[in-house]
């Protein structure tokens, strides 16, 4: 960029007249803003503070930023009695520890939802309360007592401000083949799952996705998991445009995924500003995760597959009547993404998303896009349906091209 006193060469002025259509563009077609009423403060502050003086035994419990094989390590020593104990005495803490038993994390994200609806209840109860507060209350307290439910299994949880959660659908434990879910912007506990457009929402994504893989490979034991553990843009403005949230998300998404139990394969199945954050972890994953798709992509923060710098498949689709395709798609001085990733310049395998509609449809029931993501999920590459009615995004796949993996 050049400097305020000096005239801007002609392709910058470009990029930022773009940028500004850009804006203008999300602020009439779908990413609103959801403005953040706060909340109960967290507990986990002082669950910390305990956690680090607390002993099983003779022995300090591990550090909290400590690798997932440590705490792995040391909740497979402690036996199944006294990790329920932590779990109880640290909900916060043990419900979103990589590495932890999932099912201890299950049972330890119960205790907190039912910390946070106490909470709530409270909040509801307050006379001082303003009518916006009490409203946002009522709404956090539904959504916690929905989370609460016997059959759900709540892989992370963060009460603080918007939120942040995790839900898993399958055995993750037993999973052959785990699909991650990750959702682009204005993603918090209030919008983690809706009545109406249900498949907008990451538990509607999950729950459609999960479906059509079950559907499509009934014999692969497979788990999804809607992962809304990042704290994404809220509405339109510089966040949207620029990496700085996407860089904190796929930190946290590298440690999910180094973290998941077993040996499972893995498959992200990123949307919208979700792209940008599976753009910028790509590097940094795990061996595991073998494909990458993304739907609706403002860009993932390069200008190519191999500027990814990822071994794992790169898959892409957008329908015809999603607005994202008239964003420009450009990278000037941090601000956007960069390339489009269904451009042949790209070189992402780009697969049909016949059936959606608009920027939100890609996991409707029915749809050649949630059907080709059950295919990814489960890696039966033969199903997949290329974009354009040809075969070229399957190439390479089972080994004629061995150097060839994006």
């Amino acid at each position: 960029m050049t400097s305020f006193d000096a005239s801007p060469a002609p392709t910058v002025w470009r990029a930022l007249l773009a940028l500004t259509v850009v804006f203008m563009m999300l602020a009439t077609t779908g990413w609103t803003a959801i403005r953040d009423q706060g909340g109960p403060s967290t507990a986990l502050a002082a669950e910390l503070a305990g956690w680090r003086k607390a002993r099983v035994g003779a022995e300090a419990l591990p550090a909290p930023d400590s690798a997932p094989g440590r705490f792995a390590a040391f909740f497979a020593s402690i036996g199944s009695a006294r990790g329920k104990r932590l779990a109880a005495d640290y909900p916060h803490v043990v419900g979103n520890l990589n590495g932890a038993p999932v099912t201890l994390r299950y049972r330890a994200n119960r205790h907190a939802l039912a910390e946070s609806l106490a909470a709530e209840r409270r909040r509801v109860a307050d006379p001082d309360l303003t009518a916006e507060g009490h409203h946002e209350a009522v709404r956090r307290m539904h959504r916690f007592r929905a989370l609460m439910d016997t059959d759900r299994q709540i892989l992370a949880f963060d009460p603080t401000g918007p939120g942040r959660v995790a839900e898993v659908f399958g055995d993750l434990d037993r999973a052959e083949r785990v699909s991650v879910i990750v959702p682009g912007v204005d993603t918090n506990l209030l919008t983690f799952q809706k009545t109406a457009r249900r498949y907008s929402a990451p538990v509607g994504m999950a729950q459609s996705l999960y479906a059509a893989e079950r559907a499509a490979a009934p014999q692969v034991r497979t788990a999804v998991i809607a992962w809304a553990d990042y704290t994404s843009p809220v509405g339109v403005g510089m966040d949207s445009a620029i990496g700085r949230l996407a860089e904190s998300g796929a930190v946290r998404l590298s440690a999910l995924t180094e973290a998941l139990p077993g040996d499972s394969k893995v498959a992200l199945f990123c949307h919208s500003y979700g792209s940008v954050v599976c753009g910028v972890a790509a590097r940094n994953l795990p061996a595991r995760v073998e494909d990458i798709a993304v739907a609706g992509s403002p860009g993932m923060r390069a200008e190519n597959v191999a500027e990814l710098g990822t071994r794992a498949r790169v898959w892409a689709t957008r329908d015809g009547d999603d607005w994202i395709q008239d964003v420009p798609h450009l990278a000037v001085g941090g601000l956007g993404h960069g390339e489009d990733p269904v451009t042949p310049e790209f070189g992402a395998r780009v697969v049909s998303a016949e059936g959606a509609i608009g920027h939100t449809g890609y996991f409707e029931p029915g749809t050649e896009s949630v059907h080709n993501f059950a295919e990814i999920g489960v890696g039966s590459y033969e199903g997949i349906s290329c974009a354009g009615d040809t075969d070229t995004c399957r190439s390479g796949i089972y080994g004629e091209d061995p150097d060839q993996r994006a």
